[in-house]
């Protein structure tokens, strides 16, 4: 009697494929997951490098954590870094300390101020380690392709050579407040009113500065940040939203006053500053989309929910979306069933923790950047916030925890955890 034929082995599901649009902190971190998970990944950056000064530079605990799970932690230490462990406020005439980061629980009691190329590098760098991960610079996504269905299966991107087609499971938004992938998509911004721009400036550090504190400065008619970093000053200037091509009309030695008054610093520490060309821009913008997906294509970061530049967090919170989207679509993408129920998994687990995030930076633009722009600031009782921040030191670390490190936290995968020493 003859037997039966063996059947065919059952074919192992093909990997897969999935293009991140834009190199910025959740596209790297998004990728390099996602290569860990195996998933074919391509990321695309417009630029031909990272060096792109006056990006976001504030790394908090919870990325620094992220960075020690990923095997990371050792060679970040290694890049020069400013460590913030307070903050330091004038409000009108009041001095008050904010966000005690000694008195944080954990071990991370101090934020990270390091140039966002360096970080990027070190992600673009364990990420091309993977097999399955491949990153395109000098490639501008120009646009979204789709089936006869409606679904994106791919995007198009222009090189050096030319346009290309990228086919694709799935495309990932991380391209910035100026999204192409958003806007190819339809996704709908809903933008915020702001009540400033900002003006970006780097100043030398003396040896006797104050090397391990951000210090802010909301005083009648400007407000003005400045944060350490290894060898100088990154100073925010925020400007009445809207002033800036009227207040280049004046002298830059008007601005320069200021920053002597307001932190001391010398005439020889401020020759640098030549001329407006010295002083970078930033149009600061807000939002959220109403959904932050359609089938086949999802937004996350500053694509999905451009955040104000108040407080440092926008880099932080990308990141945590970006952990949140690889756990959540590792499964999915590896059986084959992704659908649009799964970007929407995403987008419910990372709006609330972005509303929180916004009610924050919110509270801060009217109860404390808006007064000080308007002239109205010394007259004013100190916002609630503030006030609660001086009960008690351990008060001010508790509170500095839960909007530095608590608010949006995400644990990392499993799969994607390396060794990292403790350092």
């Amino acid at each position: 009697m003859a037997s039966a034929p063996a059947s065919a082995p059952t074919p192992a599901p093909a990997p897969a494929s999935v293009a991140v649009a834009g190199g910025g902190p959740a596209g790297m971190v998004l990728g390099l997951l996602l290569a860990r998970a195996g998933a074919e990944v391509t990321v695309l950056e417009k630029y031909p490098d990272f060096l792109r000064d006056f990006r976001g530079d504030t790394v908090h605990p919870p990325t620094l954590r992220l960075l020690d799970d990923l095997g990371l932690g050792d060679a970040f230490r290694r890049i020069p870094a400013g460590r913030m462990t307070s903050m330091r406020m004038r409000i009108g005439r009041r001095d008050v300390t904010m966000g005690d980061l000694g008195r944080m629980p954990g071990r991370y009691r101090h934020l990270a101020m390091v140039p966002q190329w360096d970080l990027l590098s070190l992600l673009a760098d364990a990420a091309q380690a993977e097999p399955t991960f491949t990153l395109r610079l000098s490639s501008e996504v120009t646009g979204l392709t789709r089936d006869p269905a409606g679904t994106v299966d791919g995007l198009t991107y222009r090189d050096a050579e030319g346009e290309h087609h990228l086919a694709t499971d799935l495309v990932v938004g991380c391209d910035g407040r100026r999204s192409a992938v958003r806007d190819a998509a339809g996704l709908e911004l809903v933008e915020s009113d702001l009540p400033m721009d900002v003006w970006w400036l780097r100043v030398p550090m003396a040896p006797e500065d104050e090397a391990d504190a951000v210090v802010a400065r909301f005083v009648d008619g400007h407000v003005v940040v400045s944060m350490a970093r290894h060898d100088y000053h990154q100073v925010a200037y925020l400007l009445a939203k809207g002033t800036d091509a009227e207040r280049r009309r004046g002298d830059v030695a008007d601005l320069l006053r200021v920053l002597a008054h307001e932190f001391g610093w010398a005439e020889d520490q401020l020759a640098d500053i030549r001329s407006w060309d010295d002083v970078r821009f930033l149009d600061a913008r807000a939002g959220m989309v109403r959904r932050w997906w359609a089938p086949g294509v999802l937004c996350i970061g500053d694509a999905a929910h451009p955040m104000s530049p108040v407080m440092g967090v926008g880099i932080n919170l990308a990141v945590q979306d970006a952990v949140a989207t690889a756990r959540l679509l590792v499964p999915p993408l590896r059986s084959g069933t992704l659908g649009d129920q799964d970007l929407a998994r995403v987008e419910r687990r990372r709006r609330r923790p972005t509303r929180i995030t916004r009610a924050m930076q919110d509270n801060e633009h009217e109860h404390l950047v808006r007064p000080a722009l308007e002239g109205r600031i010394d007259d004013r009782p100190l916002p609630a916030f503030v006030r609660a921040m001086q009960i008690s030191p351990r008060l001010s670390g508790i509170l500095t925890w839960l909007q530095m490190s608590a608010v949006g936290h995400e644990p990392t995968p499993s799969w994607a955890r390396g060794t990292s020493r403790a350092g």
